[in-house]
């Protein structure tokens, strides 16, 4: 019994490393939207059994990153503006409850880590940051956001904003990808880091919902029609 649960263990362990290497494959843009994935190639990637590839492929088409088609083969998500704009809007709704939450809920400990976040964040906003870069400062950027929800005590609600969080990165990184870094957004990043510091509210709020819509909308104007 023991080494079965073992086998499963390991299988599980297998199908979340798989999983997030084509989930950071398809939210970097390494893989285009539409782009057909060969489970033959991932197999030989890996050198692994079918059955961990299977429950990766799976959960990364439960969180939309990939779909399914007719003919049993799978191929990233396609990318249009209806489905950037209903993210844009998503998230709004659900990071600015998450924000809310955090600032009524946060205590002292939850402002050293949002304090911290922001300053590792600021550092390296404050040079001329190259695309060889580019992954540190995602890595960054979403630690600024998750510290500055996660205190709103709703696993659920946490769950939404990451996804959409995901999304909406997805395609800024696939349709800035030969685009200089805005350096406009560490302003951005400072004034609701103090809003959220000061508990406004209000002001933390609207900044936030201003944030992602701003970049929704930059992103909106380079994409192609759909």
């Amino acid at each position: 019994m023991a080494e079965i649960v073992a086998q499963n263990n390991e299988g599980i362990t297998l199908a979340t490393s798989i999983a997030q290497k084509l989930r950071e494959d398809v939210l970097s843009g390494h893989y285009s939207p539409g782009t057909r994935i060969r489970l033959e190639d991932i197999k030989s990637n890996f050198g692994v059994s079918w059955s961990p590839i299977r429950e990766a492929i799976t959960r990364l088409v439960t969180e939309g990153l990939i779909v399914s088609d007719s003919q049993k083969s799978y191929r990233v998500a396609p990318a249009s503006k209806s489905e950037l704009i209903e993210a844009i809007e998503l998230r709004v709704q659900l990071e600015t409850k998450a924000l809310k939450l955090s600032i009524e809920k946060g205590d002292d400990a939850w402002e050293i880590d949002v304090v911290s976040a922001q300053h590792r964040l600021s550092k390296l906003e404050s040079q001329k940051v190259s695309r060889n870069q580019a992954e540190n400062w995602e890595e960054l950027h979403q630690g600024l956001h998750f510290a500055l929800t996660k205190a709103c005590e709703s696993p659920i609600l946490l769950q939404f904003c990451h996804q959409l969080n995901d999304i909406q990165d997805r395609y800024r990184r696939i349709f800035f990808k030969l685009s200089d870094f805005d350096r406009d957004v560490a302003h951005e990043h400072k004034l609701i880091t103090d809003a959220t510091l000061n508990r406004n509210v209000k002001l933390a709020s609207k900044l936030l919902a201003d944030h992602i819509e701003r970049t929704g909308r930059n992103i909106l104007a380079i994409m192609p029609q759909s």
